[in-house]
C-alpha cells in the first residue's frame, strides 16, 4: 500500500457511523500516540523504541511496518560509536608518503658490494648485539629497541610478511665485516619478518656518530623473508635517522666520546642523506632514557 492509500484509510478510521469526522479531543489514546510518532519522524523529539513499544501496548496496528520507525540502533548512543580498534584501525589505513629512497651506503653486506651476509645461518634473528658463528662478541653501548612499521603508501595497509634487513655501525663508528679490526665479526644486521602489524622489532645498541654522516640506521625490504635470504629484489633500500635530543643524552655517556665532535659538524640540513628534506619521513620517534634504553619507532610506507 503507498503512502496516500495508508493517509485515507487512517483518516477513515476517524469517522462516525453517519460518516462525519470525529473531534480530535475524542478519537483516543491511539490517535494520540500516532500524531505523536509523526511529529517524532519530523523534528525529531522522542526515541523510536519508547513509541513503538507504547503503541504495541495500546494495541494500535498500521500498514506501515514497526521497522519504518527509526529503532535504538540508528539513534545517537554509546554503542553506535566507533570503537578503540575500528578507529584505529581507520586511521592505519590512510594513505601515506613513500619514505625516500636512500644509498645502501658502502657496507650493505648484501651481496652488492662484495660480502654477502644475507645467506648465513643465523641471520634472521630480533636480537642483533652478538655475532653469530665462529665468533660470540657482543657489541657494547646503550641499548636500542628498533621497531619499523612498513605500510602500503597508496593505501596505508599493514604489510605483513615482509622482509626487513636493517644494519648499523657499532658505537665507535664502525661497520661489523668492512671496518679494520671486526672484518670476522656480523654483529648489528639482522633481518626479519613483519607481522599482522607489519612492524619488526630488534634489538641492537645505539649507533655512533661518525665523520660525514648524521647518526642513522640503514634497511632494506623485500617481499618476504625467502627473497631477503637469497639477495632477492629489494623493494625499498632507505634509512632512519635518529633525533638530535637522544643523540646528545646518549653520546655523554661513556664509550661514545668521539660521536660528540663528529655530531657537533653535522646537522640534519647538511647531512647527504637527509638534508633534501631535513629527513622528515625517516626521523623516529624515541622513547626511553639513557639508563633504561631508548626505543626508535617508525612507520614507513613503500
Amino acid at each position: 500500500m503507498n503512502s496516500d492509500d495508508s493517509t485515507a484509510r487512517r483518516d477513515r478510521e476517524w469517522l462516525d457511523a453517519d460518516g462525519n469526522p470525529i473531534d480530535e479531543d475524542h478519537r483516543g489514546l491511539v490517535y494520540d500516540i500516532r500524531t505523536l510518532v509523526d511529529r517524532r519522524r519530523a523534528l525529531g523529539i522522542f526515541g523510536g523504541v519508547a513509541l513503538t513499544s507504547l503503541l504495541a501496548a495500546c494495541g494500535a496496528t498500521d500498514d506501515t511496518d514497526a521497522s519504518a520507525t527509526p529503532s535504538s540502533t540508528g539513534s545517537s548512543s554509546p554503542s553506535a560509536a566507533p570503537s578503540a580498534s575500528a578507529t584505529t584501525e581507520a586511521a592505519a589505513s590512510v594513505p601515506l608518503d613513500e619514505v625516500p629512497d636512500e644509498t645502501a651506503g658502502p657496507y650493505p653486506a648484501d651481496g652488492s658490494n662484495g660480502i654477502d651476509v644475507l645467506d648465513d645461518s643465523g641471520i634472521v634473528r630480533a636480537d642483533i648485539r652478538s655475532s653469530f658463528g665462529s665468533s660470540t662478541t657482543v657489541a657494547e653501548g646503550v641499548p636500542l629497541t628498533i621497531a619499523l612499521t612498513v605500510r602500503d603508501a597508496a593505501t596505508g595497509a599493514a604489510l605483513a610478511g615482509r622482509g626487513v634487513y636493517l644494519w648499523h655501525c657499532d658505537r665507535g663508528g664502525d661497520y661489523l665485516l668492512y671496518s679494520r679490526g671486526v672484518e670476522n665479526e656480523n654483529y648489528l644486521r639482522g633481518v626479519q619478518e613483519t607481522d599482522a602489524n607489519g612492524t619488526v622489532t630488534f634489538t641492537s645498541i645505539y649507533p655512533a656518530c661518525y665523520s660525514g654522516r648524521w647518526p642513522h640506521i640503514h634497511f632494506e625490504v623485500y617481499d618476504d623473508i625467502a627473497t631477503a635470504v637469497a639477495s632477492g629484489p629489494i623493494v625499498k633500500t632507505s634509512q632512519i635517522a635518529l633525533p638530535p635530543e637522544t643523540n646528545d643524552a646518549v653520546y655523554a655517556t661513556s664509550g661514545y666520546e668521539q660521536s660528540v665532535r663528529n655530531a657537533s659538524q653535522v646537522s640534519l640540513q647538511s647531512d647527504n642523506v637527509f638534508r633534501d628534506d631535513g629527513a622528515v619521513h625517516q626521523l623516529a620517534t624515541m622513547s626511553g632514557s639513557v639508563t633504561a634504553g631508548y626505543t626508535a619507532a617508525l612507520t614507513i610506507g613503500v
